[in-house]
């Protein structure tokens, strides 16, 4: 049985992975939409969902899947453009909520992915998977010349919260339970700061060390 499914569609940062298990003998096959498939013109034209299928077709190809071999695919909107090409080709698959071995799988593909584009592993685990928004925002905002281009700039709500106004001054943190975001590094306590400070739905607070 032949399992498909993504990882990181729901994610800020990065672009997402797409899976592809045999379940009988455990090949896995994967590819990374790169994140550029979400800037704001390949966004609205759906480039992504069709980049998935050939994605898909290429891995089906590779693992020499017969037509009558049972396919499990995710419901998820990035296949909708996937379940298009099998039917045209008479594939045997459903749409299903996929499980393991593959979801676990594929979700560790996609945050040792996050971590090679910077995201410290603490903070990946604080944010909690799939990867909240609003804390990946503080994340981009510690360093916002450098990981804007690592957003899906696409989603009508970065472009809500993108080149917001900011401001930056320097604090000290006596007691401390953060993590610079810019370097990742731990702040230890009676620490001189900087602050990035920028109003979304409400004040946010990005604390780094003072010279990073």
């Amino acid at each position: 049985m032949i399992q498909v499914d993504d990882a990181g569609s729901g994610s800020l940062v990065g672009g997402t992975c797409i899976g592809i298990l045999r379940k009988e003998t455990g090949e896995f096959l994967y590819e990374l939409l790169p994140v550029q498939l979400y800037d704001e013109y390949n966004f609205k034209n759906k480039t992504y969902i069709y980049y998935t299928t050939e994605i898909v077709r290429n891995a089906l190809k590779a693992l020499s899947v017969k037509k009558d071999e049972k396919i499990l695919v995710c419901r998820g909107y990035m296949f909708e453009d996937t379940r298009r090409y099998l039917d045209h080709e008479d594939y045997n698959y459903n749409n299903s909520k996929i499980e393991e071995p593959l979801q676990s799988l594929i979700e560790k593909t996609f945050e040792n992915y996050t971590i090679s584009l910077g995201l410290p592993k603490d903070f990946i685990a604080y944010t909690k998977y799939p990867f909240h928004f609003h804390r990946l925002l503080k994340w981009v905002y510690a360093d916002y010349n450098n990981r804007v281009k690592l957003c899906k700039t696409g989603w009508k709500s970065w472009q809500k919260c993108s080149n917001m106004s900011v401001e930056t001054y320097y604090d000290k943190l006596l007691k401390s339970n953060f993590v610079c975001l810019k370097c990742g590094k731990k702040i230890s306590d009676n620490s001189d700061v900087k602050v990035i400070k920028y109003y979304s739905s409400r004040n946010n607070y990005v604390y780094l060390h003072k010279h990073c």
